[in-house]
């Protein structure tokens, strides 16, 4: 069994979820449950695998093993279905630079990219860093959860000529798990009109039952010819800091225009660490992940008790996947700066401020519940406490 009520001191770490936010803040004795890396120590056969490459005591250039790929499309075909031949597989220091790249081979400056909102931050970002024009489709809230307009996405693409769409698959901070059918209806909006899609699947595992994740470029064989997708092991196992992704492009001629912006970036070599650590997570991590689901299930129904019975005044979107939720705090009708100035001052608890995800993340609030169940309690308390 893996220890995850254990809590550990990550004060004074180098951690940025702990030691940024008096800096951030100005203010002692806050507790974070805001940035998306979890609180739990990593698993043992990662750890080993780590401590065996230091060992050896020379740390020089490595290229990818045959081993490393082999270990990922494993995962790929036993957990997603997804058959992904070696080719197509490529590597970079995080999800959030091969958007920056994708962005950078397919797009042109001034053109279109559209985003959902509300959605994760540096969508955004990276969309503007590169002198891009940022367009956001609103996602409308059915029966509790995220649902993609696609009339409204249509029009986008129409009006603002769009040539790339950057997908949320498990969706941040909403927590949807897209059906294959939903994929399936954004797939086809975008072949009709030859728009790229670049699909995030970073929290690909972190899927609760019944719900069950789809690879976007799965869904139909006709949608690997316009899509590349963004991976990791790293969100699933607590591997943030060894910084490694897959970019997998199964379409040559887009593999060939990513690879050559990627090495004009010089972005084409990792760490040994990323490699090391990314092949022990999936060669020996099934397990692990079968806990920590089971663990992260009962956090999210420890948060919608609390709320239910102590802060009925905030709604909860229940996520079906990832280990963030997001938080309604439109009852208490404050402005995201006060809404964030009494959550972090009053009841000395960070969260990340929905406005941050997009416009029509005013007055929420992503919860990240991946600590011990000690840790979201006391969360829970001071959120509580904040509005009192």
């Amino acid at each position: 069994m893996v220890e995850f009520d254990k809590v550990y001191d990550r004060r004074n770490t180098n951690c940025a979820k702990w030691d940024s936010i008096k800096d951030t803040y100005g203010e002692d004795g806050l507790l974070p449950l805001w940035v998306a890396d979890m609180d739990f120590k990593a698993n043992k056969p990662v750890l080993d695998a780590l401590k065996k490459t230091i060992d050896q005591g020379i740390l020089g250039y490595s290229p990818a093993p045959d081993s490393l790929y082999q270990a990922i499309q494993s995962w790929q075909q036993r957990h997603h279905d997804y058959s992904i031949s070696k080719e197509a597989i490529l590597f970079n220091s995080g999800v959030v630079p091969s958007l920056a790249l994708a962005v950078q081979a397919f797009t042109q400056p001034g053109e279109a990219v559209l985003i959902h909102d509300p959605v994760y931050p540096p969508f955004a970002k990276v969309v503007e860093q590169n002198n891009r024009k940022l367009v956001r489709s609103t996602l409308d809230v059915a029966d509790g959860h995220f649902v993609m307009n696609l009339d409204d996405m249509e029009k986008q693409i129409l009006n603002e000529n769009i040539r790339l769409f950057i997908l949320c698959n498990p969706h941040n901070p909403g927590g949807r798990v897209w059906t294959a059918a939903e994929l399936e209806a954004v797939g086809k909006l975008c072949a009709k009109y030859d728009v790229l899609v670049v699909s995030d699947e970073i929290h690909q595992d972190l899927i609760f039952a019944p719900h069950q994740f789809t690879t976007f470029a799965n869904v139909h064989s006709s949608f690997k010819d316009f899509s590349i997708t963004l991976t990791a092991a790293t969100k699933t196992f607590n591997l943030a800091g060894i910084k490694n992704s897959m970019v997998f492009i199964e379409n040559s001629e887009l593999r060939k225009k990513f690879v050559t912006i990627q090495q004009q970036n010089a972005q084409d070599e990792i760490n040994i660490f990323g490699y090391v650590g990314t092949e022990a997570a999936y060669e020996h991590g099934d397990d692990w992940l079968k806990e920590l689901l089971a663990y992260l299930k009962e956090n999210i129904d420890t948060v919608a008790d609390f709320l239910k019975h102590e802060l009925p005044q905030v709604k909860m979107m229940r996520p079906e996947g990832t280990y963030l939720i997001w938080l309604d705090f439109s009852a208490f009708d404050l402005s995201d700066a006060k809404l964030q100035k009494q959550l972090v001052h009053k009841g000395k608890v960070v969260l990340n401020a929905g406005i941050t995800f997009g416009p029509h993340g005013s007055q929420h609030m992503r919860l990240n519940v991946a600590c011990p169940k000690e840790t979201l309690l006391e969360g829970l308390r001071r959120i509580k406490y904040a509005f009192e």
